[in-house]
């Protein structure tokens, strides 16, 4: 599946409901996945599916903020694929 494709399906599900939520409570759920996954991580005990959910979490509620905020994630990762990006940040 493209990120095209998997931000489509989240926007399909999700879209209206988290459109009335706003930007700021959206981010918010999106902050509290990260750290649910930063716990994970630290967790010598979370198993690999796990950590996999948590991921799955974090790329969920991204498109979901992507979408909500009209930015095509997979446009926007243009800048790695075509070379854009010079140096480190």
């Amino acid at each position: 599946m493209r990120i095209k494709e998997f931000q489509q399906l989240i926007a399909d599900k999700y879209k209206q409901r988290d459109s009335l939520r706003g930007t700021p409570k959206t981010f918010m759920w999106f902050v509290e996945e990260i750290g649910e996954l930063a716990t994970a991580l630290a967790d010598e005990k979370t198993t690999q599916k796990e950590k996999e959910e948590e991921f799955a979490d974090i790329l969920a509620w991204l498109c979901t903020l992507a979408n909500i905020n009209d930015v095509d994630i997979e446009k926007a990762c243009e800048k790695y694929t075509k070379g854009d990006v010079k140096g480190f940040k």
